[in-house]
């Protein structure tokens, strides 16, 4: 019996997708590699790989199959957000802050993005542009504050009277 090569294609794919979601990555990119004309696919196929290999820690191959998913579609903030997580790891900052502040301006209200720039940016030891996100971000979404004790891309400003003075803000000051 023969199988339609896009049905076995959607099946592979959604095989793969439930190995990712369990944690099995070595699983997902044998799916995703057992699929035939993955040129067909998509760029569901590109970002899942390049989720695989992120998790994998391989940051600069998800890079390579990110770009592929990026090139079909340029503002899906989510990907550059995975983007800019995998240049922060491959010692490419500039790239990450590039990619937030693309995502920024495609997506405005969205405060993780704000969130993200400000870790980039701490990193990259620019205060004043860490402070000025982070603030923002804080503003739009207070939640964010829980996560700032164990982040340390925070590190650099950890100390800092002016970073204090804008994590310990009370939510309702504008």
């Amino acid at each position: 019996m023969t199988t339609n090569p896009q049905v076995r294609q959607q099946k592979l794919l959604t095989a793969a997708e439930g190995y990712y979601e369990l944690e099995m990555y070595d699983h997902a990119l044998a799916a995703l590699n057992d699929i035939p004309e993955p040129g067909t696919v998509g760029p569901a196929l590109h970002r899942l790989r390049g989720e695989v290999l992120r998790a994998l820690e391989q940051h600069q191959a998800a890079l390579e199959v990110f770009e592929l998913a990026r090139a079909e579609t340029p503002d899906d903030v989510q990907l550059l957000m995975a983007m800019a997580w995998c240049w922060k790891r491959t010692n490419q900052l500039p790239r990450a802050i590039a990619a937030m502040e693309h995502a920024y301006r495609i997506s405005p209200n969205v405060a993780v993005v704000l969130y993200n720039l400000a870790c980039y940016w701490s990193l990259a030891g620019n205060k004043t542009q860490a402070l000025s996100w982070l603030g923002r971000a804080l503003r739009m979404d207070s939640g964010l504050r829980q996560l700032i004790p164990t982040e340390h891309d925070f590190d650099p400003l950890r100390h800092d009277p002016d970073f204090q003075l804008i994590i310990h803000a009370k939510d309702d000051v504008r």
